[in-house]
């Protein structure tokens, strides 16, 4: 298993909240950031063209990600609106972690959250170059939680050290961190990630099962979000999500009037 536990310093707490921005003018706010303008600079125009020849809409409408930890990789897919599907515009590296594979349940357990996440506020002037914060705890895991502190401060940052984070360089935050800033400004408040132990088909999962020997619960954390992988995989489309009284996802028609993201 390719998993590496390194340390870091404990990360910086200056952020922009993007909740507290008017869409308008999210972008003018974070383009004040010296990093963010080096990032715009540096990226922009490759944006551009990238976007171009997948036929999407520039700057970005719809953005969405996916992180597999065992693989160690991140993907960024983009589209034009909610109900298009999306198409996968760049594979980045995640260049360091912590912990093993499996949910995080507590503070200090060092974990990568698994689940289904947004990236809801920006960070321009992070102790790792620039900063995306991941809605973790999530209701799911406000839930399954193992002590009554679950822990946060979980983020997709640059740089490459870690405890518990996604870190994925700082030219590859650079992109993504542009790209999510465009986003929001026109319209997408937050970004959905969904962080995976591997890629959840069935050899992926098997191979999950048949090295690791994970207990019931994990085992039946890993099917659950198997429904949702399996899912995006058909429809390459945002997944709706909700969460059941029991800390289950449900993903799109099998969601009922029971639970609540």
């Amino acid at each position: 298993m390719r998993i590496t536990t390194i340390l870091m310093a404990g990360l910086a707490m200056v952020a922009v909240r993007g909740s507290a921005q008017q869409s308008s003018s999210f972008r003018e706010q974070q383009e004040r950031y010296p990093r963010v303008r080096a990032a715009s600079q540096a990226k922009d125009a490759a944006l551009r063209m990238l976007f171009q020849e997948k036929k999407l809409p520039y700057p970005p409408i719809n953005l969405l990600l996916r992180a597999f930890k065992e693989e160690a990789q991140l993907e960024l897919w983009a589209g034009g609106n909610g109900s298009d599907q999306l198409t996968l515009l760049k594979t980045y590296a995640i260049c360091a972690t912590s912990g093993h594979l499996g949910p995080k349940r507590r503070f200090g357990d060092e974990q990568v959250p698994e689940g289904f996440y947004y990236l809801d506020w920006f960070n321009p002037q992070s102790n790792f170059y620039l900063s995306m914060h991941i809605d973790y705890p999530n209701a799911s895991d406000r839930i399954l939680k193992t002590l009554s502190n679950a822990g946060g401060e979980i983020f997709l940052h640059g740089n490459c050290v870690t405890i518990g984070c996604i870190p994925i360089t700082d030219d590859g935050i650079k992109e993504v961190y542009w790209l999510g800033v465009l986003a929001r400004s026109v319209g997408q408040k937050h970004l959905p990630i969904y962080i995976f132990p591997a890629r959840l088909r069935e050899a992926g999962f098997a191979s999950l099962e048949r090295e690791l020997h994970p207990d019931s619960k994990t085992l039946a954390f890993w099917r659950n979000l198997q429904e949702g992988f399996l899912l995006f995989e058909k429809s390459h489309k945002p997944l709706t999500v909700q969460v059941r009284a029991d800390g289950r996802y449900e993903f799109a028609a099998q969601i009922s009037s029971s639970g609540a993201r």
